[in-house]
């Protein structure tokens, strides 16, 4: 299929994860100009003037899934501190990513953004935060690799000053001066945020966390975002380890100090969010502020599970994220559906999560972290063609009578087709806009650079 071709992906299951929770049995939905054109039961019959139908019978169409929160760098180190605690794989990989340069970190992101693609990724949110200063732009070359994989890309110019010397936990040789890394986020801004309601790629600001960046950063990035509209991103309320160093450095608790120091609000989504308190949860509820819920990684980790069904039933905008591969070595997307749906009714019992809530999870869910439910998110006429065709016809899958379990419950499904403002990324399982032997042979390059520059 062309770039932006107009076509009706017709004979499918469709669920629109609209705010009615439209689906079809058959239904069909036409694509023109990068936008949704038309949504409807049944199939399309007589098709417009200049489309091209794409018979999807045996598929299930939905939006194409939004990944919240990742660190795409850290692709060329996977497999590391396998049996840590989080501050204990910090430990032990920050003077490992200390060494990263432009190159590895294109080929990290490269990969990364491949294995989302052909997991039904259409959009994500990658947090950037180690700037060695001998690393080169590592922010182009995640951009850059955005560009070559095709989807959208939220570039979190992350950041930290607090090394060992200040009571962090990263080298100090991995962090910036405080003033430095604004004036760097702001040209960030100004080199690389589209603003556009299709934009490929937007910033936004995000110091690292409370424990790898100080107040004076946290508040600073705070004010530096809102003067220039972008979001703000940070880790937060990840771990009790956390939570009590909070308390013992600033006598606060994880969201306490994030209030007091500007990082609420309907402009900020934090990742994790697991070890929450009922008043945390009406904190983020009260002020708009999104969760990024990364269930392999907080497991991976031993982080604990946060408390989705609390978040949703307060009215917090709650999306996925894959996180880090070098705490989630899949790195895909699409299981994180299983994977949220299977935690939380662990917490919570067999209703603490329905696969139709697990679905707007990985879709309006991240839109609305992300500030883009007016675009993406869902399939409805006006939207971005930003489209996910899972092929349910196959052996893992048959006899399953309800498609959205089928996706949610079963193994991730092959992708039929991918869809980002109308352009193919993925078809028929494959990776259509790269060579994947060839990002793959670049990762292990990079992989082996890493591994030896660390010893």
């Amino acid at each position: 299929m062309s770039q932006r071709e107009h076509v009706v992906l017709d004979g499918g299951a469709v669920a629109t994860v609209d705010g009615a929770g439209t689906e079809h049995a058959v239904g069909h939905v036409v694509v023109a100009g990068g936008r949704i054109v038309r949504v409807g039961a049944g199939r399309a019959g007589e098709l417009p003037a200049g489309h091209t139908r794409v018979d999807v019978s045996g598929c299930l169409v939905t939006p194409g899934l939004v990944n919240t929160h990742h660190h795409l760098y850290q692709w060329a180190s996977r497999g590391l501190a396998a049996d840590s605690t989080l501050f204990e794989w910090l430990v032990e990989l920050y003077p490992v990513w200390r060494h990263i340069d432009a190159d590895i970190t294109h080929a990290a992101a490269s990969a990364g953004l491949a294995r989302l693609a052909t997991t039904g990724c259409t959009t994500a949110a990658d947090h950037h935060y180690v700037f060695p200063t001998d690393g080169g732009d590592q922010l182009a070359a995640v951009v850059s690799a955005a560009q070559r994989i095709g989807v959208r890309l939220h570039a979190v110019r992350g950041s930290m000053d607090r090394g060992r010397s200040r009571g962090g936990l990263p080298p100090d040789e991995i962090v910036e001066d405080t003033e430095a890394a604004l004036l760097a986020t702001e040209q960030a801004i100004r080199e690389h945020h589209d603003p556009a309601p299709d934009a490929l790629v937007r910033v936004a600001v995000g110091p690292c966390s409370p424990f790898s960046a100080s107040p004076e950063l946290m508040a600073g990035a705070a004010d530096l975002a809102r003067r220039h509209g972008v979001r703000l991103h940070t880790h937060l309320a990840e771990t009790l380890d956390e939570e009590q160093r909070c308390l013992a450095e600033f006598g606060a608790r994880p969201v306490d100090l994030a209030r007091r120091l500007g990082w609420l609000g309907e402009d900020v989504w934090l990742a994790h969010t697991v070890h929450l308190s009922a008043r945390d949860v009406a904190a983020l509820a009260a002020s708009g502020t999104g969760a990024a819920h990364c269930p392999t990684s907080n497991g991976r980790l031993g982080a604990g599970t946060a408390p989705v069904r609390d978040l949703l039933d307060a009215g917090v905008a709650v999306g996925l994220g894959v996180d880090g591969a070098a705490s989630n070595e899949s790195g895909g997307l699409a299981e994180e559906l299983r994977q949220a749906l299977l935690l939380a009714r662990q917490r919570g019992g067999p209703r603490a999560l329905t696969a139709r809530e697990a679905l707007w999870l990985a879709t309006a869910g991240g839109a609305r972290c992300l500030g883009r439910q007016a675009e993406i998110g869902s399939l409805e006429p006006g939207k971005l063609a930003d489209i996910a065709v899972w092929r349910l016809d196959g052996l893992a899958h048959t006899g399953i009578a309800d498609p959205v379990a089928a996706l949610v419950l079963g193994t991730p499904p092959p992708l039929a087709l991918l869809l980002v403002g109308g352009r193919t990324v993925v078809s028929d399982g494959r990776l259509r806009t790269a060579d994947e032997s060839t990002l793959a042979e670049a990762l292990r390059v990079a992989s082996t650079q890493l591994a030896e520059v660390a010893r």
